[in-house]
């Protein structure tokens, strides 16, 4: 048995974790990808030689379903759990940024295609490469996928993947979507296609009951988010000063410090993120990352105060986009958190979105669902 189907059938027995059957069944597969994994020895390793020729690579992972079913969860613990040296977990925005900058950079090289080079290089670097909230919402990725994905699982790599949509729905009605369409394909064929699509919803479930907006700023404020924080994470309230910090990696070289990281939940000062220069790049940069966010101390806005209500509006408007859940303190409700100063009439938009934020609709979406850039 797998150390990562061990582990998770722990969490079961000590309560962190429901018995759910379609869990089960993706946990099953992964921990199947996990001994395939590592029945093979490191590369260039004496075993490795006298394997006679490259092994064949397991057979990937694609988990898809509505948000809150623990699709992340169990790629998590699947990479946590998986004992090789050559693996990498990233979200797949981030990945596809990455992409890009690697394809640029081959092209200022060498004027020939560039996308196989890229696909060498990503494979050198790791044989298992997980990707979380795979959604494809402009052309310049789906032109390169379908050739991109090949390139590698030809290489060798397997590919662990979550999604909120079958393969089926990727790019949906996206602009050039024919181009696309073997990288559907792909998927079908060289992935276990897994759906996690219970009755529960299990990011939901441990909201429930829970305000999002507390009014006003003070030690009742910052222990309600504290809770909702443990409730979202299963993480121990006895172990509150060990919860990790991340340094989120911003494009353009540059890093933002995020206090609290945990299974893709945040917690921020709303000093650190709007009375610091930022903008829209660290904005999104965190929507991406994160599925849920916390806000700590956001104060009442006033005339004085019109940078920081710019960056706010930037930054609520970069969470709405990818859907993310916001929790967080303040001094005032939306609809009067800022109605003097610069921009006070357009924030009436922002105060809105604040306020949607919070209705069941808008909770019941996944993560990343924004419209689609190129239709």
């Amino acid at each position: 048995m797998s150390s990562f189907y061990q582990r998770y059938q722990q969490m079961i027995a000590q309560d962190e974790l429901q018995p759910d059957a379609d869990q089960d069944r993706c946990a099953q597969r992964l921990a199947a990808v996990q001994e395939e994994l590592e029945a093979v020895p490191p590369k260039g390793s004496i075993l490795w030689r006298a394997f006679g020729k490259k092994p064949e690579p397991p057979r990937g992972v694609y988990m898809w379903g509505g948000v809150g079913r623990g699709k992340s969860m169990l790629m998590d613990l699947f990479y946590e759990n998986l004992d090789i040296h050559r693996k990498e977990r990233a979200h797949f925005h981030e990945f596809m940024l990455r992409v890009h900058d690697m394809i640029r950079a081959w092209r200022e090289k060498d004027p020939g295609d560039p996308i196989p080079k890229v696909a060498l290089d990503l494979a050198q670097d790791a044989r298992c490469l997980c990707f979380d909230e795979m959604v494809v919402n402009n052309s310049a990725d789906a032109m390169i996928m379908s050739r991109l994905f090949t390139g590698l699982v030809e290489q060798g790599v397997t590919i662990i993947t979550t999604s909120n949509r079958p393969p089926a729905d990727l790019y949906k009605d996206g602009l050039n979507r024919e181009h696309f369409l073997p990288f559907i394909d792909l998927l079908n064929n060289r992935l276990d296609v897994l759906s996690l699509n219970g009755p529960t919803d299990y990011r939901r479930e441990r909201l429930g009951g829970v305000d999002l907006w507390h009014v006003p700023n003070g030690d009742a404020a910052t222990s309600a988010l504290r809770n909702a924080f443990f409730r979202l994470t299963d993480y121990s309230p006895d172990d509150a000063e060990h919860v990790p910090s991340e340094e989120l990696q911003v494009p353009g070289g540059r890093t933002l410090h995020v206090p609290k990281s945990l299974k893709g939940v945040a917690v921020f000062s709303f000093k650190r993120l709007c009375a610091e220069a930022r903008g829209a790049q660290d904005y999104l940069c965190i929507a991406r990352h994160f599925h849920s966010v916390l806000i700590v101390g956001i104060p009442k806005l006033t005339k004085e105060n019109r940078n920081e209500a710019a960056r706010f509006v930037t930054l609520i408007d970069a969470l709405y986009e990818y859907k993310v859940k916001l929790l967080a303190s303040a001094d005032a409700e939306p609809d009067v958190l800022y109605t003097e100063g610069d921009g006070s009439f357009e924030f009436e938009r922002t105060a809105s979105r604040l306020v949607e934020m919070q209705s069941d609709d808008y909770l019941a979406l996944g993560h990343g669902t924004e419209e689609q850039a190129d239709q």
